[in-house]
């Protein structure tokens, strides 16, 4: 987690430098949904219940942006994505979660109106994932981790509830090249296709929120 605070860290400051007011703060939630075909290949092969081609998860997201001109914004944000996997048979519940840390700089032409804005824009930024698989009878879990990169393309708007104060909503596509999560040198395997499992994903997200600008 520190290295993910520090990589926010240092992209706030790169914001800092630039111009002057006006700034905002972001806080969100909302709901992915998730493509992660190697993913649905590894569990499908297993005696499982299937993942579906899109499975949902809950994203947080925090952010800091400040206007560089009249209708351009630049934005440091950090995500967080949740999803969990659970299934069970004879021999006990099978469990696979991963959380997936998501800084990002993100650039927006923004028109703005009174008591309301709208945002259009894109960015990129690197990818911190983590897999805990649990196997049945076992009772403990292994942890596999990666580093990535992804890309976002967002249109989001936001709307004056008090002076300063607005209500927030937006629509996210995303590409993350998450790779190969490990444990120690080892990989989680399929042992049918014969390779490793990447966590690669394309997702579809809406979330709500609440930004202050000031």
């Amino acid at each position: 987690m520190k290295k993910h605070l520090t990589t926010l860290f240092v992209m706030i400051i790169s914001i800092l430098s630039f111009a002057q007011t006006p700034n905002e703060v972001r806080g969100s939630m909302g709901i992915d949904f998730v493509s992660i075909p190697s993913l649905k290949e590894y569990i499908d092969q297993l005696p499982y219940e299937q993942l579906s081609d899109f499975n949902s998860a809950v994203n947080f997201s925090g952010s800091y942006g400040r206007m560089l001109s009249k209708s351009f914004q630049l934005q440091a944000e950090l995500s967080y994505l949740l999803y969990s996997f659970t299934s069970s048979d004879g021999n006990g519940q099978y469990e696979l979660a991963y959380g997936l840390t998501m800084p990002s700089l993100i650039g927006y032409y923004v028109i703005t109106g009174t008591g309301y804005n709208f945002k259009f824009g894109g960015g990129a930024g690197v990818r911190f994932l983590s897999v805990d698989e649990s196997l049945p009878g076992t009772g403990s879990s292994d942890n596999y981790t990666s580093t990535g990169y992804g890309f976002i393309l967002r249109a989001e708007g936001n709307t004056a509830l008090a002076e300063n104060v607005y209500a927030h909503i937006a629509a996210d596509v995303r590409y993350d090249v998450n790779g190969e999560p490990e444990n120690n040198g080892d990989k989680l395997y399929n042992a049918v296709y014969k390779e490793n499992v990447n966590f690669n994903s394309l997702s579809f997200g809406i979330r709500l929120g609440i930004s202050y600008q000031f």
